[in-house]
This record gives C-alpha cells, structure tokens and sequence, in this order.
C-alpha cells in the first residue's frame, strides 16, 4: 500500500515504549527534502492497523526471524499476515503425485460394449438367416420392417436435432411398399412406388402452416431416397433363383468389409483416411476392408453363385470395400452435421438401425448391379 491509503497525517498514537521505527531504520525509510525530517517523521508518521489474524505472529516469526507476539506487546506496528505479503500455501495432507510420475500403459479400447454388440449381431445375424433360406416372403417383411424403424430414427433425429419435420406416415408407408413392389415387379415396381412416396410427402405436408415446407419435404424425399429405395435392391435379388445366396453373399462381403476395417485400423491404423468426418477411420483401415472384402468376394462367387468366378468375386470384394467405406462415412457426416453419435439406442453395442444400414444400403445396389453384369438377372 503507498503512504495516502494509510491515510498520511494523522496524528502519532502514544503510549508505546520507545520511538517506531528505530532510529537508523528511520532515516532509510523517510524520503530526503526539506519537508521532512527525522524527528518530525516519527511524530506524524501513522500506525497502520494489525489485522487480527490468529497466525500473524507464527508468520511473521518465520518469515522475519524474531518473535512477533514479543514485538506486538511491545507495541511495535509491523504488518504481517496474508494480506500484506506472499506467503506459501499451506501444504495439502495428501499432495498428488507429480505430472511427471510414470503412468501404466493404457491399452486400446474400441469404444463399444463387445460382448452386447457381438450378442446382438449374432442373433440378427440368425434371424436373417432363418427367414432368408425358409420362406422369402418373410425376409422380404425382415427388410420392410428396418426400413420403418430406419425412417423412424432419421427422421426422429432430424425433428429433435434441426427442426425439420419430415412426414412420418407416408414415408413409412412408402417404404414398406416400395420394397414390397421391387420384390413383386422388380426395378419398375420399385421406381413407381418411389415417385408416389415422394407425391405422398409433398401432399401430406400440405396439411400443416407453411413456414418450413421446403425444407421439410427436401428432407422427406431425401429420406424415401436413402432408406426404402436402397434397401429395395435387397428384395430385388431375391427374385433370382438363387437369390438367398445372392443376398448371402452382399450381406457376407459387407460384413467382412466392415470387420477387416476395423481389425486392421485398430491394430496399425495411423494415418486417417477422413478425419473431419470420421476421426476414427484410417487409410491402413480400408486397405483392409479392401483386402478382406476381396477374399471373401472369390471364395461366395466361386461357391454360391451360379455361374460366378472366383475373379469376379475379387473386382465384386474391391467395389463393396468401396461402397460400404462411402456409405459409413455419408451417415458419419450425417450424424456430424445433426451432432450426434448414435442415430439410436435400440440396438445394445451398435446404437441403432441406422447405424446397422449405414453400410448396407449404398452396397445393395453395387452388389446387385454387378451380379447382373456377371451372371444376369436370374
């Protein structure tokens, strides 16, 4: 503190033994001048207050070297305490260790509850099975019901997230139809039952105020697009006499695709492949999904489809690795752009449908496309 907030010029306190401060300490601390002077300081020089502070003595014991609580009875107006001058902390009982201690190594972990999501994907995995090479009117149902479950998630998402409401109702019910049509009368049926969805989407957002209606069926059409349509070339290599294989097969190259992508990322991924979009995805990833994918392809086209080659099924692996890369990365910036993790919770260790089919979709028609070209239509 300067001098004026000690309030200069009051007048000298009495009844203290002996002169504050002592005579040589006196002449040190008075600025020179005409002004002033040794005596005339030590008669007009104000007493700062002591705060009364129960370990003010102890401090300033240690700190100073004398006995504090002698001088205080003395009289001697010396400021101490915490206020007036930095002072160490007092010490915690239990420090921390220091930043620089030795840490145990953490091992890699992959983010997911293995045990719940290995769980959930093998009794999928039976179900699809099941339905596929027992009735196919089932699967067929299979596939309509994840379609409305998927449509439900994204547009629940979009709704919470963005506040585009995109018409639930006839997006649900053009999805189940459109798969129903493409297993029933092919690409034709699937494209019509297409182009009426997204009439029925215009419609029916019709029935609510304007503000957002843009926005609201772009979203709508978007959805019948991403969901039903791409789902729809499942139903459609059904259709082939030896459609459960074919489908085996699709299912098979993209779950392996997606397993020795994440086998190889998590043991000797370094450099990312998209990591504005997806951090987590590495370029030594997809070299093994593409690997990975390759085998797979020759071993299903050489064994399971009629007429395939084991060649073909390399240039088949190659395209789905691909496919099924893009397709995980365009639901990664989807959920990045809506700032979620997850499009759901339903199913354990894998969130939810959405983030079953962010793959499966855009494969569907690279898969079927290339059985055609290879082996026809059947």
């Amino acid at each position: 503190m300067n001098d004026s907030s000690w309030g200069a010029g009051a007048p000298h306190s009495t009844g203290y033994a002996g002169a504050w401060p002592p005579p040589d300490q006196a002449q040190a601390s008075i600025p020179a001048g005409p002004a002033y002077g040794g005596h005339d300081a030590q008669q007009t020089r104000p007493m700062p207050i002591v705060p009364d502070f129960p370990d003010a003595g102890r401090d300033a014991e240690d700190h100073d070297g004398g006995d504090a609580r002698d001088d205080r009875d003395r009289g001697a107006a010396r400021l101490s305490g915490p206020l007036f001058r930095d002072e160490k902390p007092q010490e915690p009982m239990h420090t921390p260790p220091p930043a620089s201690a030795p840490q145990p190594p953490q091992k890699k972990r992959a983010g997911r509850d293995l045990r719940a999501a290995i769980g959930v994907g093998v009794g999928l995995g039976a179900v699809i099975v099941a339905s596929l090479f027992f009735v196919k009117a089932v699967f067929v149902g299979v596939i309509a019901v994840a379609v409305v479950v998927g449509l439900w998630e994204l547009t629940s998402r979009l709704e919470e997230r963005k506040q585009i409401k995109a018409p639930l109702v006839p997006l649900a019910v053009g999805g189940a139809a459109m798969v129903v049509a493409g297993y029933v009368r092919g690409a034709e049926g699937a494209w019509v039952a297409m182009a009426l969805t997204a009439l029925a989407v215009l419609v029916w957002r019709m029935t609510e105020p304007p503000e957002g209606y843009l926005k609201d069926v772009t979203a709508g059409v978007f959805a019948a697009f991403y969901v039903p349509f791409l789902a729809t070339f499942v139903a459609m290599m059904l259709t082939a006499d030896d459609g459960p294989e074919r489908v085996l097969t699709f299912l098979l190259l993209t779950v392996v695709s997606d397993t020795g992508a994440y086998a190889v990322g998590w043991r000797f991924g370094k450099h990312k492949l998209a990591p504005r979009i997806s951090p987590g995805k590495t370029r030594e990833g997809l070299l093994g999904a593409v690997a990975f994918a390759m085998v797979a392809g020759a071993l299903c086209m050489q064994f399971l489809i009629d007429g395939g080659t084991w060649w073909q099924g390399l240039l088949m692996g190659l395209a789905v690795a691909v496919s099924a890369t893009l397709g995980d990365l365009g639901e990664s910036m989807i959920k990045r752009d809506l700032g979620i993790k997850d499009m759901g919770t339903l199913l354990p260790g894998h969130g939810g449908i959405m983030d079953r089919l962010d793959s499966l979709l855009p494969t569907a028609p690279v898969v079927w496309l290339l059985l055609v070209v290879f082996v026809g239509s059947g």
